[in-house]
């Protein structure tokens, strides 16, 4: 197993920046690499429960996410197990994000800490993943 840790400061306070990573109208606009939009989800992580995200590129192509939101603790951190789907919506190995909001001297610091991961290949792709969604979110809290 291997984990991925990445942080980020914003210039908002912690709780406009923990409603940008917790509500789903806001997770939409950021939510996914760029180039990728999601045409069907449930993203909610403002409460526990299930979630599932589809997301598709400009060719059509579509991959599905999905966990459980396993706590909420605004404005300070949420955290979600994550699994992706293959082409028969099989839902493979487990591996779990937590998103930490804490205050900084420039606004807030977000830390996306995805843990149990399978190997240093799934850990690169991820990490090109979210920070290719968090430059998104970036944009979005200037």
């Amino acid at each position: 197993m291997a984990d991925l840790k990445l942080e980020r400061e914003f210039p908002v306070d912690s709780e406009t920046l923990f409603a940008w990573v917790s509500d789903g109208a806001k997770l939409l606009q950021w939510w996914g690499p760029e180039g990728m939009h999601v045409p069907e989800h449930n993203l909610d992580f403002s409460r526990t429960g299930p979630w599932y995200s589809v997301m598709q590129n400009a060719e059509g192509q579509q991959y599905k996410v999905s966990g459980h939101v396993t706590h909420v603790d605004p404005p300070n951190s949420v955290g979600f197990t994550w699994g992706w789907h293959d082409d028969q919506d099989q839902r493979g190995a487990e591996s779990h994000v937590t998103l930490t909001v804490t205050a900084s001297g420039a606004g807030s610091r977000l830390v996306l800490d995805h843990r149990e991961l399978a190997d240093a290949e799934a850990v690169a792709n991820h990490n090109k993943g979210w920070t290719s969604s968090l430059r998104k979110l970036e944009a979005q809290c200037k």
